[in-house]
């Protein structure tokens, strides 16, 4: 079980979140919505420890996540696997040690290094990282380099990655933002079985609501760093959905997945900036 307790992040005067507290039980995959800067890749970041939090408490079977730092802090960093937007897997080595290097925290130190400089890595985790990528259709490109492949067979590589680590909880955040419909529907298609197959719970930022319906259990929206929303996806009303994103029902385009707003600044933007990890 995963629970936040009153979890908030400040930059300088502003609240990126403000006191959410979720309890997310084992197993379940949970969609995050919300407008542009409502604060779900903060919210995910904290979860991560990619971000700090300014207040609150993050806790995993009773573990205080807050509190843990150097290995201890990588150790759970390897059981909350966490896939980005722009897929950040190594563009000139091969898709099998892509995969490989969610080993790397099991093999810690000089040892664990010069196992992905030499491509160096046990034949049971080889093993390992082609039924990842056997079940995610693509083992036939075990041996390409990453960067040849399609925006929607690196996502997978990226899910092929984090599943090598062997994870409790998956974070995903907006991981079809910049990929076409059929390449979304591969990638979710995936998480769900992961979800479903692995019972590993899964945590997903998402930008269109029709998806977010589709796939996941429980539905939690942000408006200004805030939980808005938190339940079932038919429980999502009109009235609800005008309170999340601050428009009219008639600005609403349901179809479109977000308000037309928000469309137009993806449009303009393009792919959000992915900050450097922590020492």
């Amino acid at each position: 079980m995963l629970q936040l307790e009153n979890l908030s992040r400040h930059f300088g005067a502003t609240a990126a979140v403000s006191g959410v507290s979720l309890t997310i039980p084992a197993g379940q995959m949970v969609g995050v919505i919300g407008r542009s800067g409502a604060g779900k890749s903060t919210l995910l970041r904290m979860v991560n420890r990619l971000t700090e939090p300014s207040e609150g408490r993050i806790l995993h079977e009773g573990q205080d996540v807050t509190r843990l730092r150097g290995q201890a802090l990588r150790d759970w960093r390897t059981r909350c696997g966490m896939i980005f937007q722009q897929f950040n897997l190594a563009p000139r080595l091969d898709v099998l040690t892509n995969v490989l290097v969610g080993r790397l925290n099991h093999h810690p130190g000089l040892f664990g290094t010069l196992g992905t400089l030499f491509k160096r890595f046990p034949a049971e985790e080889r093993a390992m990282a082609l039924m990842a990528l056997d079940r995610l259709d693509l083992a036939s490109q075990a041996l390409q380099r990453a960067d040849t492949l399609s925006g929607g067979q690196q996502q997978r590589v990226a899910i092929a990655r984090a599943m090598l680590q062997q994870p409790r909880i998956l974070l995903a955040d907006e991981p079809i933002a910049s990929l076409d419909p059929r390449n979304a529907r591969t990638v979710m298609d995936a998480l769900r079985d992961v979800n479903r197959r692995d019972g590993i719970t899964v945590l997903c930022n998402l930008h269109h609501l029709d998806t977010a319906r589709e796939y996941c259990q429980r539905i939690v929206a942000l408006n200004a760093g805030r939980v808005m929303f938190d339940g079932p996806p038919g429980e999502l009303t009109a009235t609800r959905l005008r309170d999340i994103y601050g428009v009219s029902e008639a600005e609403f385009d349901e179809q479109s997945a977000a308000p037309a707003a928000d469309r137009a600044t993806v449009r303009q933007t393009g792919p959000s900036r992915v900050d450097p990890l922590p020492a």
